[in-house]
């Protein structure tokens, strides 16, 4: 089963709006592509578009939470954090407003428009954050259950919300709590960190290593700040070794988090999958997808490599 993240967030945002009159929503004149659409037809009077000025769109949404309401703000992640990043520090890091910042299009799924829409670094830029929470649900089952956990959070988040469908990995009973992994996968050999759209790849690799006589587990770290060190240093403990997956750079992100924690706590031979240093390309998500080896393949090959290093 595929399901578009973009959709499941617009769909539970809708619910939300219904449950909670304190709901605002705020788009940077992208409605129709994060699908926020959907909540401006339902409550037209609670739904603000500011236009394309993400800065502003920072600013009011920190007002609106001084006032009372509870505000998601939406825009392509690239710009919102990129034009927005000083505004996110002050008036809702530093001030500690609650406020709910929402990034479209992350990664690779904006790839036909060219390299200026990628957003590869947007983990980077709210992980240094003081007080920001940092989320990517692992596909759009996780999505619903993430929009209502960061609505019942006080304090300000950062949710990466992707365009295109993608298949489904999580179980409609599996619980969802904020810096709280889940265990995808129990293995023996080593650990696959993962988060969003690479939960999925991660399990497709680890097929392919069963074949070859590897058990690998794979965590889902749907939070990426704060992460859950005890749930990965317990499977560490286990396993030895380590690859984490993201769709974004290799630098500053999910694998950047683990290696800093692992670093202090338990050394062990690791691979971080994600994008190369370098910008995007035009192409299609799954032709992006491979260019930058974000594949089962290269995480199954990245296993096997940290195998042959915890070799004694």
């Amino acid at each position: 089963m595929l399901i578009a993240p973009r959709e499941a967030y617009a769909q539970t945002l809708v619910e939300l709006g219904t449950e909670n009159k304190d709901i605002v929503v705020l788009d940077a004149d992208v409605a129709k592509a994060s699908m926020t659409v959907l909540f401006q037809e339902k409550f037209p009077d609670r739904f603000f578009d500011l236009g394309i000025s993400e800065s502003d769109l920072i600013c009011t949404g920190a007002g609106f939470a001084v006032a009372g309401k509870l505000p998601f703000v939406n825009a392509y992640a690239n710009f919102l954090l990129g034009n927005g990043w000083e505004q996110i520090r002050l008036s809702i890091c530093y001030a500690n407003k609650n406020v709910k910042i929402i990034g479209h299009n992350i990664g690779a799924s904006s790839g036909k428009d060219g390299p200026t829409h990628f957003s590869l670094e947007d983990i980077a830029l709210m992980r240094v954050l003081p007080r920001m929470t940092v989320v990517e649900p692992a596909d759009g089952l996780e999505m619903k259950k993430a929009v209502r956990a960061i609505a019942e959070h006080v304090g300000p988040v950062y949710l990466r919300v992707g365009r295109e469908a993608t298949p489904v990995v999580t179980q409609a009973e599996d619980e969802f709590e904020l810096g709280k992994a889940n265990i995808v996968r129990q293995g023996r050999d080593l650990t696959i960190v993962a988060c969003g759209v690479m939960v999925a790849k991660a399990v497709a690799a680890a097929e392919e290593l069963t074949a070859a006589g590897i058990e690998a587990e794979i965590i889902n770290m749907h939070t990426i700040k704060p992460l859950d060190r005890d749930t990965l240093l317990q499977s560490v403990q286990k396993t030895g070794a380590v690859v984490t997956a993201e769709e974004h750079s290799v630098i500053g992100g999910l694998g950047s988090a683990v290696a800093e924690f692992l670093a202090c706590s338990r050394p062990v031979p690791l691979r971080i999958i994600g994008s190369p240093d370098k910008f995007g390309i035009c192409g299609t998500y799954e032709q992006i997808h491979q260019a930058f080896g974000l594949t089962a393949e290269r995480i199954a090959q990245a296993a096997k490599e940290v195998l042959e290093q915890k070799k004694p």
